[in-house]
């Protein structure tokens, strides 16, 4: 992994945030002082961004590139969809990981430690936490959604295989008779 210094007064990559959605909630002020709290990180096919497990107050942007998400070693989804929230669980409650994200290509990543914004005091701290949670909340909806529907799927075509042998079975005992 390659590392960047914090990115503050970078205004390259403050316009290019400003064309990602999820960055939408974020005024100019805002945004400027995420950068003052974040890096760029840089990764090579194959290496590991966050491992299971682990702990990491660090939530991370995807900017370009692929990445692997595994449980237990299983692949449960990949994604490049820019501005994708990486590790904001973990960053939320302070919990372990709960998946490893690998790098599947070259990938850059906005990394955004959350302990210092949880430093920050009065109005400051109040803003950042509020903009950064609605993202959160806006994103883990999304998530659910999807999560819901790929249930409610499996769920149908489940039941569907279910009755097939029924079916079969009733048709067999027609014939049979």
């Amino acid at each position: 992994m390659i590392e960047s210094s914090f990115l503050e007064d970078n205004d390259k990559i403050l316009r290019s945030l400003k064309r990602i959605p999820v960055f939408d909630p974020f005024g100019e002020k805002e945004l400027r002082g995420l950068l003052k709290r974040s890096k760029l990180h840089k990764y090579a096919p194959g290496e590991t961004i966050i491992r299971e497990g682990g702990t990491g107050s660090w939530v991370y942007f995807l900017v370009y590139g692929e990445v692997s998400i595994a449980r237990q070693g299983r692949v449960v989804t990949t994604t490049c969809r820019q501005g994708e929230l990486i590790g904001e669980m973990g960053a939320i409650d302070g919990a372990r990981r709960s998946a490893t994200v690998v790098a599947q290509k070259e990938t850059v990543c906005i990394a955004t430690d959350t302990r210092q914004i949880r430093q920050l005091t009065g109005y400051d701290r109040m803003a950042y936490s509020y903009i950064l949670y609605r993202v959160f909340a806006e994103v883990l909806a999304e998530r659910l959604r999807e999560t819901t529907s790929a249930l409610i799927e499996t769920r149908e075509r489940f039941s569907l295989a279910r009755l097939r042998p029924q079916r079969l079975m009733l048709g067999l005992r027609r014939l049979m008779s």
